[in-house]
C-alpha cells in the first residue's frame, strides 16, 4: 500500500489517481496514527517551503513519524515538488529548516534574460545515474514541472537527474530509501506514470 500524506500542502487527487491508473493500492491520509504501518510514502507539496514545514512540525506526531519511517524503519519515501524540497537542509524560499535527509540546498533561480520565474511547462529530466525509479526512462523523457526554486545537491553521487533551465539544476535525487522528484510525476502523462511505477515496484 502507497500512502499520500495530507498535510494540507498537495495536490492529492492528481497524484492518488495517477497511481490507481498504473494499477497501483494507493490511498491518501492525514492522520499520523494511520500512517504507522505504511510501507511507502509520497509526501507531495504545493505552496511556500515554511508553511509547509510548519504544517510537518506543528501536526502531531507527523514529524516524528516522518523521521522512523526514513531513518529507522528505511520505507521508500517519494517527495513530489515542494515535497522535494522539503527534504533539505533549508530553502532560500523561507527560514525554517528541512528535514534535512538530503544533503542539498533549495535556492532561487538565477534572475536570466530570456528564462521566466516560475519554471512552467514541460522540460527534459536526463537521467545521470543508475536508480531503480529511473528504469526504462529515456534520456530525453519530458515532465511537467512548476517551480521558483531548485535544488542543488551537496553529494554529486545523490543526484539521479538533471534539468536546465536558466542553468543546471537537480530535478531528481535519491539517497537510500528516500527519493525526491521536482517534477510533477502524476501530471506527466507515460513519462511520469513509468516513474510512478518504477516507486510503486520499490
Amino acid at each position: 500500500m502507497i500512502h499520500i500524506i495530507d498535510y494540507g500542502m498537495g495536490n492529492l487527487g492528481s497524484m492518488r489517481n495517477m497511481f490507481k491508473r498504473i494499477g497501483a493500492n494507493v490511498t491518501v491520509e492525514s492522520n499520523p496514527a494511520e500512517l504507522v504501518h505504511a510501507r511507502k510514502l509520497v509526501l507531495p507539496g504545493v505552496g511556500s517551503f515554511d508553511a509547509a514545514m510548519g504544517r510537518i512540525n506543528e501536526s502531531f506526531g507527523l514529524r516524528d513519524l516522518l523521521e522512523h519511517k526514513a531513518n529507522v524503519e528505511k520505507i521508500p519515501i517519494l517527495g513530489v515538488c515542494l515535497g522535494m524540497q522539503l527534504l533539505t537542509n533549508s530553502s532560500e524560499e523561507g527560514e525554517l529548516p528541512g528535514l534535512g535527509w538530503m544533503a542539498a540546498k533549495t535556492l532561487r533561480f538565477p534572475k536570466k534574460d530570456g528564462f521566466k520565474v516560475p519554471h512552467m511547462g514541460w522540460n527534459v529530466a536526463s537521467p545521470v545515474r543508475k536508480s531503480p525509479l529511473t528504469l526504462e526512462v529515456g534520456k530525453e523523457a519530458r515532465y511537467y514541472f512548476v517551480h521558483s526554486f531548485c535544488v542543488h545537491v551537496e553529494i554529486p553521487e545523490q543526484s539521479i537527474m538533471k534539468t536546465n533551465y536558466a542553468g543546471v539544476f537537480d530535478s531528481a535525487i535519491a539517497r537510500d530509501n528516500i527519493y525526491g522528484v521536482q517534477f510533477h510525476p502524476e501530471k506527466s502523462h507515460r513519462f511520469g506514470m513509468q516513474f510512478l511505477k518504477n516507486f510503486s515496484n520499490l
